[in-house]
């Protein structure tokens, strides 16, 4: 497989960017600072996906639970103190190479994020992944809406890396056994046809042991969108430049 993008840190190209060369979004200069900044992002991330690991499988006492609470509230007002608008991408991101550090599937910043490491080529995506305990469903068993987010994911990047960006039209998936926790998996998006601005994607989800038996199977039709839609969909107001100051005072003051 000839790779094309590797996801890095969150460097494999997000459909939910398409257009943004349109929208008059700067790239982003890439220096010393910045690259210390999103190892920093990256580090922090880590440390939070280990403490939701912790919480979600810890049965310490009830007295220790509040203990950690409240140091965790204490750790909160303290990254509170500056923050972003909604509307204002992270100063870590680099919205024309596609870089989102805190993308909820593949980005090291986010917690919420496994997070999936992902390879892109010209005959599509293949990420993997292993999931533990926070996003258990069924005991020992992956959530189902975990799977469609990791399908919708990768299939987004199918698309983009078949030089269609796209956004989610339809996502149908069918579950046909469940997808065990613990174990590494294989997610694989492929392109099927483009038929006009519709992109015809297929997703599977798979034991990496075994990739050509599927556990979950996704079809997909994705839009492509035209200029002035990206613009309607992803354009910010031109209020958002700058990150705002939080009313949060520091407890480290």
């Amino acid at each position: 497989m000839t790779v094309l993008e590797h996801s890095g840190p969150g460097e494999v190209p997000d459909r939910e960017l398409a257009g943004m060369a349109d929208l008059g979004v700067a790239p982003v200069e890439q220096t010393a600072e910045l690259a210390d900044r999103r190892a920093a992002v990256a580090e922090l991330g880590a440390a939070l996906r280990e403490l939701i690991d912790s919480a979600v499988t810890s049965e310490v006492p009830s007295d220790v639970l509040r203990d950690v609470a409240e140091q965790a509230r204490r750790l909160s007002g303290s990254l509170a103190v500056v923050r972003r608008p909604p509307d204002h991408p992270s100063s870590v991101d680099d919205l024309r190479r596609g870089q989102r550090l805190f993308n909820p599937v593949v980005g090291p910043g986010n917690p919420l994020a496994p997070p999936m490491q992902v390879e892109a080529s010209a005959d599509g995506a293949v990420g993997t992944v292993t999931l533990g305990l926070p996003y258990e469903g069924p005991l020992t068993f992956v959530h189902g809406g975990i799977s469609a987010l990791l399908l919708d994911q990768i299939m987004g990047y199918a698309t983009a890396a078949a030089g269609h960006p796209a956004v989610t039209g339809r996502l149908q998936v069918r579950y046909r056994t469940a997808v065990p926790l613990g174990r590494p998996l294989i997610v694989r998006g492929v392109v099927d046809d483009v038929l006009g601005v519709r992109v015809a994607v297929r997703g599977t989800i798979a034991l990496a042991h075994d990739p050509d038996v599927a556990l979950v199977e996704a079809d997909g039709r994705f839009l492509v969108l035209r200029p002035e839609q990206a613009q309607r969909l992803f354009g910010r107001p031109s209020s958002a430049t700058a990150p705002v100051e939080s009313t949060v005072a520091d407890p480290a003051t």
